[in-house]
C-alpha cells in the first residue's frame, strides 16, 4: 500500500510539473488551429458563394430558355452544308429530308449505294439540293479522300452528323469477334475519322456543328447488347470530351450535340419488347434531332424522361 501511494504521488507530481509545458504547447497549437479554422471557413464560404452564384445564373438562363418559345431560339441553316453518315435509309434519310426543307444543302455518305441513290432521288424530286457519295466510313483513307472531294466541289461542311450505326443483338460469348470489331468501327471509330476530316476547317473559321447520334444504351447497359452498349458509351464520351476541348480552346462558335434516343422502330431492334417506355417512331426522333440541331442543344434525350434509367442506376 505504501509503495502504491508513493507511486501515485510521484505520478501526480510529474503531471503537475508537466502541466505548464503542456499548457504552453496547447496555447501555441490553439493559435495555429484558430488561424487554420478561419482559413477553412473562409474557403468554404467562398466555395458555397461561387456555387450559389453559378446556380442562380444557370437557373435564370434555364428559365429564360423555357420562357422564350423554341421558334425564336432556332438558328437559320439556309445555305449551310450538312453531311450525314448513314443517310441512305432510316433516321439518316428522315433527318436530311427535314434539314433540306429548312434550306440546307445536304450530303449523304453511306456504304449502301442504292440507298444513297434513293435518298438523292427523293430529295431532288422535292426540289432540294442533295449530294451522295458511297463511302465506307470505317476506312479512314476513304473518309479523307471523300472529304477532300467535297471541298474541291465547293462544299464546305458546316454541320456534321455522325449517324451511321449497326447492332448485332447477340449474347456476349455468341458474338463473333469480327462482329465486335465492326460494331466499334461503325459506331464510334468512324467518328474520329469524320471529325478529323471536317473539324480543322470549323476551328479555323470558329464556326460549325458536330452532332453525335448515340443512344440511351450509351448511358445504361443492356442485356444482349454488350458490344453495342460499349460502343455507344464511347460515343457519349467522344461528344463530352470534344465539347470540353472546344471550350478549353475557346472555340465558342463550334457546337456539339449529343442525341440519346430510346429504342427506335427502324428495324434495328426488331423483337425488342419495351414495357416501361414505348418504342419511338422514326419520324418523332428525326423531328427532335433536327430541333436539337437548330437549337444547338448540348444533349437531346428521347424521350426526356428516359433519363430515369440513369438515375436509377446510381
Amino acid at each position: 500500500m505504501g509503495d502504491a501511494q508513493t507511486s501515485k504521488d510521484s505520478t501526480t507530481k510529474a503531471t503537475t510539473a508537466a502541466t505548464p509545458t503542456v499548457k504552453r504547447a496547447l496555447q501555441k497549437r490553439s493559435g495555429l488551429d484558430i488561424a487554420s479554422d478561419y482559413l477553412q471557413t473562409a474557403w468554404l464560404l467562398l466555395t458555397v458563394t461561387v456555387a450559389l452564384l453559378f446556380s442562380i445564373i444557370y437557373t435564370i438562363f434555364a428559365a429564360f430558355k423555357c420562357l422564350v418559345p423554341r421558334k425564336f431560339r432556332r438558328h437559320d441553316i439556309t445555305g449551310k452544308v450538312v453531311l450525314i453518315t448513314g443517310g441512305g435509309s432510316g433516321i439518316g434519310r428522315l433527318v436530311i429530308q427535314r434539314l433540306a426543307a429548312k434550306g440546307a444543302k445536304v450530303v449523304t455518305w453511306d456504304v449502301n449505294e442504292a440507298g444513297n441513290a434513293e435518298t438523292v432521288r427523293l430529295l431532288q424530286e422535292a426540289g432540294y439540293e442533295c449530294y451522295a457519295d458511297t463511302v465506307d466510313i470505317c476506312n479512314k483513307e476513304a473518309v479523307y479522300k471523300s472529304a477532300r472531294s467535297l471541298t474541291d466541289r465547293g462544299l464546305q461542311v458546316d454541320i456534321l452528323i455522325n449517324n451511321a450505326g449497326i447492332v448485332t443483338g447477340r449474347n456476349f460469348l455468341e458474338s463473333p469477334d469480327e462482329y465486335v470489331v465492326r460494331t466499334f468501327q461503325v459506331n464510334v471509330i468512324s467518328h474520329f475519322w469524320t471529325a478529323k476530316a471536317f473539324l480543322p476547317a470549323m476551328l479555323k473559321s470558329n464556326s460549325g456543328h458536330i452532332v453525335t447520334i448515340a443512344s440511351m444504351a450509351g448511358k445504361v447497359g443492356v442485356n444482349k447488347l454488350i458490344d453495342y452498349c460499349a460502343s455507344k458509351f464511347a460515343t457519349v464520351g467522344f461528344d463530352e470530351s470534344l465539347r470540353a476541348e472546344l471550350m478549353v480552346n475557346k472555340k465558342d462558335g463550334v457546337f456539339t450535340t449529343l442525341v440519346c434516343p430510346y429504342y427506335i422502330n427502324t428495324g434495328m431492334f426488331d423483337g425488342v419488347r419495351s414495357k416501361l417506355i414505348p418504342i419511338l417512331e422514326p419520324e418523332f426522333v428525326a423531328d427532335e434531332i433536327v430541333d436539337g440541331i437548330l437549337l444547338r442543344s448540348k444533349e437531346v434525350v428521347l424521350p426526356w424522361y428516359s433519363n430515369v434509367f440513369v438515375w436509377l442506376k446510381l
